[in-house]
C-alpha cells in the first residue's frame, strides 16, 4: 500500500530536521524537480513507495500545519523553512501548547455555546496568577491536617494539583475521570496520599470557578480542546478546511492529545511528515507521551535516518560509554577525546573547571563560542564562581535560558520600592535597605554610561539613616537639609535625591487626586524618567524591566475582572492589589524570560553554561564539553523536569501504580539517552569534572562515576587570576 505521510525517525543530529525542511519544499514546489534539487539522505528501512504529494498554498490560508517541540526549536524551524523557501511561502510555526491556546480563543464562541458559558473574552492565567488565585479559592480546604498528610508546604501542594489538571488534559483524561485515575494508581499508597475524590473535587470546583470568570490556564486550556473543541464535528470540518498538511518535528516531546489531533487530519486526508529521535525526548515527565506519538509510525512510510552530517564521539564511544553504565563489570579504557578533573570539593572542582577554560582559550586550542558547561543542577554560587573567574580572563558566560526571579533586580526593587512610597498604606513593604538601595539605582539609571552614580551607597545610606521616616500607611522621605551634615553629601548627590524626592511628592499628589489611572502607569512613567532618560540599558535590563510591566499589566487586568469597581473603594481596592502584587513578586514566583535570546556581537562568543535539560531542549552542539559534577546522583533523576503524577497519566500505563521498579527502569532508561544525546553534541573534547564531596559534604556516589574512573585525568597546573 502506498502511504503519503512521512516518518522520519533517527538519532541526534542526524539531519531529521533538515529532511522535514526538505520534504516541505517538494510538498510546495514541483515535486519532480524537488527531487533533483534537494539532496537525499542515506536512509535504511525505507522503500520506493513513497509518492510526495503536491500542496498547493494559498497568500492567505498557509495550509501547512507546521510544529516544533519549543519556543527555541520553533524560531529555528521557521528560519530554516524561510531560507530554503527564499520565503516564498506564508508559514507560522507553533508548539503543541500554543497552537491549543490559539484554538481556544478563536473557537471561544463554539465553547461557550458548548458548555452555556457567559459571554466574555477569555483572560489566560499565568502560572504565578494560577498560583496564587487557586491557593485562595482552596484556602478553607487545606487546613494544617490536610498539609501534614500530604507531606509538603501549601504552595507545593496546590502546584501539584493543578499539575494534575494539565496532565490529565495533555493525555486525553477528562477531569471528571481524574479520581477514578488517582484511585487506581495511588490504591498501594493510600495512606500517604489525599484522597483521590478530594483532589478531582478541587479541580472540578476551580475549572468551573475559571470558566464562570473566563480565565483561562493552561491546563484548561488543553482540557476544553482535547475534551471539546477537537472531538466537535463542526470544528473538525474547518480544521480540515484549513490545512493540508501537517509538519511536526521531534514528535517524542508532544503530549498524547498532539497525536489526537494529527489523526484526524489524517483521517480526513491530509498528509504528515513527522521527524522522531528515540534518545532526544526530553519533556518525558512534564507531560510528553512518546510511546503514544510513536503509534502514529503505523500510518506512515518509515524513512530511517544513521549517518550524521558532522562526527562526534557519540559515532564511536555512545555504544561503550552506554555499557559501561548499564554494566559496571566491564572493562573499558576511554580514549584521551575523554579527560576527567577530579578534586576533593566542588569549590575547588569549579576553580580548576574555569582554569582549564581559561587555558584552552588563551593557547588558541578552542573558541569561548565552542564550549559549553553542563550540569544536573546549578546553584547560584555556581554560577557566580563561573562567572567571576572567566570574567576576569575577559571571558564571556551566557547562562541559557536563566530565568532568575525578578526580585533578583536591583532596578525591579527599586522600582517596588518607590511604588510603595507614593501609594498609600504600603509602608509594611518599605525599609531603610530598600529606600537606599532605591536612591542609588534610580540616579545611576539616567546616567549614559552604566556604573555611574549620582547617589553611591554610602551616601544613599546616609539619606535613608536620617531622611527616611518609617510609617505603616505613609512611610516618607525628608528633604535633604534635614540633618545638620547635608553638606557631606555633596552637590550631585543632594541634586539627584531632590529631583527623586520631587518626582515622589508630583505623584503622590496625583494619586490623591485620582489622576493616575493605575500603579501600572506609574512604573511606565517611572521607566521613562530614570531609566529611558539618555541611557542605554543593557538588554538584560530592559527584558527584565519589561517583564515586569507586562506582569503589573495582566495582574491588574485579572484584578478588575475579579473585583467589579465600586463608587468610594477604588483606592481601597487599589491598595490591597498593589500589596498583593508587591508579595507576590517577592516570593520569587515571577521571572524574567527575555525574548528572544540571541547574543549579538562580542556577547556571541561566550562560553555556554547549561543545566541537562536546557542543554537538551535548545538542541545545540559543541566543540567542547565539560559535565559538571559527573558523579552527581541527579544525572539520573527527572529532578524540576518531572511534575508528580506525570507517569501515572502515560497512556501506555494510564492508571497504573509506579512502582519502585518502574522508577529503577526509568532511571536507567533516563541515563541511556542522556548519555547517547550528549555524546552526539561534542565533537572533539569531553572533560569529566568530578569531586569527591557535594556541596554539603556528602560523598558523590553516582551511577556516572565509573567513567571517572576509565579515563586518563588531567593535571591542571593552576594560573593567576
Amino acid at each position: 500500500m502506498t502511504l503519503d505521510s512521512l516518518w522520519i525517525v533517527g538519532p541526534s543530529r542526524c539531519g531529521k530536521t533538515t529532511r522535514l525542511v526538505e520534504q516541505f519544499c517538494i510538498w510546495v514546489q514541483d515535486a519532480n524537480r524537488s527531487q533533483d534539487l534537494f539532496y537525499t539522505i542515506n536512509s535504511v528501512g525505507s522503500s520506493n513507495s513513497f509518492i510526495p504529494r503536491r500542496v498547493f498554498l494559498h497568500p492567505n490560508n498557509p495550509g501547512v500545519l507546521l510544529f516544533a517541540a519549543n519556543s527555541d526549536n520553533q524560531r529555528e524551524l521557521n528560519d530554516k523553512i524561510m531560507t530554503s523557501t527564499q520565503g516564498k511561502y506564508p508559514i507560522r510555526v507553533k508548539t503543541s501548547l500554543g497552537f491549543f491556546q490559539d484554538e481556544v480563543v478563536l473557537y471561544f464562541p463554539l465553547l461557550v455555546k458548548l458548555l452555556n458559558l457567559k459571554a466574555q473574552f477569555p483572560v489566560r492565567l499565568r502560572p504565578e496568577t494560577e498560583q496564587e488565585l487557586a491557593t485562595k479559592l482552596w484556602k478553607n480546604y487545606l487546613t494544617d491536617d490536610i498539609l501534614r498528610r500530604a507531606g509538603v508546604n501549601e504552595y507545593r501542594l496546590v502546584r501539584r494539583i493543578l499539575d494534575l489538571l494539565q496532565l490529565a488534559a495533555l493525555s486525553g483524561t477528562a477531569c471528571e475521570e481524574i479520581s477514578n485515575v488517582l484511585a487506581t494508581a495511588l490504591q498501594q499508597e493510600s495512606n500517604s496520599h489525599l484522597e483521590p475524590n478530594f483532589l478531582a473535587d478541587l479541580l472540578l470546583e476551580w475549572r468551573n470557578w475559571c470558566l464562570q470568570r473566563g480565565f483561562l490556564s493552561y491546563g484548561i486550556i488543553t482540557e476544553l480542546y482535547s475534551q471539546y473543541l477537537l472531538p466537535n464535528p463542526s470544528y473538525q470540518q474547518r480544521l480540515v478546511q484549513r490545512y493540508q498538511a501537517i509538519l511536526a518535528d521531534d514528535v517524542g516531546d508532544y503530549p498524547a492529545i498532539a497525536r489526537n489531533l494529527f489523526e484526524v487530519l489524517l483521517d480526513q486526508g491530509a498528509v504528515g511528515a513527522f521527524s522522531y529521535n528515540p534518545d532526544g525526548v526530553v519533556r518525558l515527565g512534564l507531560g510528553a507521551d512518546p510511546k503514544y506519538l510513536e503509534g502514529l509510525a503505523a500510518r506512515c512510510e518509515v524513512e530511517t535516518l544513521t549517518q550524521r552530517h558532522v562526527k562526534s564521539l557519540g559515532d564511536v564511544l555512545a555504544t561503550p560509554i552506554i555499557e559501561l553504565i548499564t554494566e559496571p563489570m566491564t572493562l573499558l579504557s576511554l580514549p584521551d577525546t575523554v579527560q576527567s578533573m577530579e578534586t576533593m570539593s566542588r569549590a575547588l572542582l569549579l576553580r580548576q573547571t574555569a582554569e582549564m577554560i581559561v587555558k584552552a582559550v588563551k593557547e588558541q586550542q578552542v573558541e569561548p563560542k565552542d564550549i559549553v558547561i553542563i550540569a544536573p543542577g546549578l546553584d547560584a554560587i555556581a554560577r557566580y564562581s563561573l562567572v567571576e573567574i572567566l570574567s576576569k580572563q575577559n571571558i564571556s558566560l551566557y547562562s541559557l535560558n536563566d530565568q532568575r526571579p525578578l526580585i533578583a533586580s536591583p532596578i525591579v526593587r527599586a522600582l517596588l520600592t518607590l511604588v510603595a512610597l507614593v501609594y498609600p498604606g504600603l509602608g509594611r513593604w518599605v525599609d531603610r535597605d530598600a529606600v537606599a538601595e532605591m536612591l542609588v539605582v534610580l540616579s545611576r539609571g539616567n546616567l549614559p554610561r552604566e556604573g555611574d552614580v549620582h547617589i553611591d551607597p554610602v551616601r544613599a545610606g546616609i539619606i535613608a539613616d536620617y531622611c527616611f521616616v518609617p510609617h505603616p500607611e505613609q512611610p516618607d522621605l525628608l528633604a535633604a537639609n534635614a540633618f545638620e551634615r547635608w553638606d557631606r553629601l555633596g552637590f550631585a548627590a543632594t541634586t539627584a535625591y531632590g529631583d527623586i524626592l520631587q518626582w515622589i511628592q508630583e505623584k503622590r499628589s496625583r494619586v490623591a487626586a485620582r489622576l493616575l489611572p493605575s500603579p501600572i502607569s506609574l512604573i511606565y512613567t517611572a521607566i521613562e524618567k530614570f531609566f529611558l532618560n539618555g541611557s542605554i540599558l543593557p538588554y538584560d535590563h530592559l527584558a527584565e524591566l519589561r517583564e515586569l510591566l507586562e506582569t503589573a499589566q495582566h495582574y491588574w487586568e485579572i484584578d478588575t475582572r475579579l473585583r467589579p469597581q465600586e463608587i468610594g473603594k477604588e483606592a481601597e481596592l487599589s491598595q490591597s492589589t498593589i500589596a498583593e502584587f508587591i508579595q507576590l513578586l517577592r516570593r520569587g514566583t515571577v521571572s524574567a524570560n527575555p525574548y528572544p535570546m540571541r547574543p549579538l556581537g562580542v556577547a556571541a562568543n561566550a562560553v555556554t553554561l547549561a543545566t541537562i535539560f536546557q542543554y537538551r531542549a535548545s538542541r545545540k552542539s559543541h566543540k567542547w564539553h565539560f559535565w559538571l559534577d559527573i558523579s552527581s546522583p541527579l544525572w539520573a533523576k527527572g529532578g524540576a523536569a518531572t511534575l508528580f503524577g506525570a507517569n501515572i497519566f502515560l497512556r501506555d500505563r494510564l492508571g497504573q501504580p509506579w512502582t519502585a521498579a518502574d522508577e529503577t527502569i526509568a532511571e536507567h532508561q533516563r541515563i541511556k539517552r542522556i548519555l547517547a544525546d550528549l555524546l552526539a553534541r561534542v565533537s572533539e573534547r569531553l572533560y569529566l569534572c568530578h569531586s569527591e564531596l557535594a556541596v554539603n559534604g556528602q560523598e558523590q556516589l553516582g551511577p556516572l562515576l565509573p567513567l571517572v574512573n576509565a579515563c586518563v585525568s588531567v593535571v591542571n597546573e593552576p594560573i593567576t587570576v
